[in-house]
């Protein structure tokens, strides 16, 4: 999922603000955000007070499991963290907390947010949660990251599914609607990511990991940024085409896209690390605003 520029001054925070930090809480809340979506669009009209007290039980287990993958994520990328600017602020790779206070706090948070999801909402929502949580930080962080530059094209799987265990826990199912909204987060990553590490190279550079822009280059990359925009464009039209949403949403969707894939196309003729940051700044917005207008037309079209 998304990936903050800013970081706070570890220095000056307290202990409990040290572990709070651990949790990765922009990125949480984008998380939460398109998992809150998923749940709105699984339930047909105004959701009754029985489903808006689920939708908050299930927000908050996700919200517990998914903090704890983004702690264990600290324990295992330490070392790699202290090497780069973006995240050697952080408590772990500061030597501000260890590895067992760090594992036993991702620990309780996992154990927390399944059970809370597996008596209160359901099975399969849990389960689909806990699968994620490997999937980001045992498959993604330990096996694909240092492995492959295409590690966030595969990983990305993982942070794609916030909507889907929104619709699990609502419907106790996982319909065709859910992997359009999948498959939209999924291919949004990869052009998001690389417009990041494109002027956060040499950070990623010295970590030794085998990001796009170190293994293939800026050019490459860039293309690769312009290419994923044209074929994201299509996944969002899917909303409308299934007909799960309607014109409000897809007026949305194609000013959104339109402006996605020129960030990409002046990205592409045309790089400066300015250009790559507004690409990446204008990404989180392009996925806000687009769930949002999922929302209203869910409610409005």
């Amino acid at each position: 999922m998304a990936n903050s520029d800013a970081h706070p001054p570890t220095s000056s925070l307290s202990v409990w603000q040290q572990y709070h930090a651990l949790t990765k809480p922009r990125v949480i809340q984008l998380i939460v955000f398109c998992a809150l979506i998923g749940m709105a669009l699984a339930v047909p009209g105004l959701p009754t007070w029985h489903e808006l007290w689920l939708a908050l039980l299930a927000c908050l287990g996700i919200w517990l499991v998914a903090a704890a993958a983004a702690a264990f994520n600290c324990i295992i990328e330490k070392s790699i963290d202290a090497k780069m600017k973006r995240t050697a602020w952080r408590p772990t790779a500061k030597g501000q907390l260890g590895d067992w206070q760090t594992l036993l706090f991702s620990a309780v948070l996992c154990s927390l947010g399944s059970a809370l999801l597996y008596f209160f909402v359901n099975p399969l929502t849990m389960w689909l949660t806990f699968a994620t949580f490997i999937g980001y930080a045992v498959i993604y962080t330990i096996i694909l990251k240092p492995l492959t530059p295409q590690n966030i094209v595969i990983g990305g799987a993982s942070g794609a599914m916030p909507p889907v265990l929104g619709w699990a826990a609502m419907s106790g199912n996982v319909g065709p609607e859910a992997l359009i909204l999948f498959l939209i987060i999924f291919l949004w990553t990869p052009p998001h990511f690389w417009a990041l590490a494109l002027y956060r190279v040499e950070d990623y550079r010295k970590s030794g990991l085998p990001m796009l822009p170190v293994t293939h280059g800026n050019a490459f990359t860039r293309l690769m940024v312009l290419l994923y925009t044209f074929i994201l464009l299509a996944a969002c039209l899917l909303p409308y085409i299934y007909g799960m949403s309607s014109w409000p949403y897809l007026l949305a969707a194609v000013v959104l896209n339109a402006g996605f894939c020129l960030h990409a196309y002046w990205l592409w003729r045309d790089y400066s690390d300015a250009l790559a940051r507004k690409t990446f700044r204008y990404s989180l917005i392009h996925l806000s605003l687009l769930f949002a207008a999922l929302l209203i037309d869910h409610y409005v079209g």
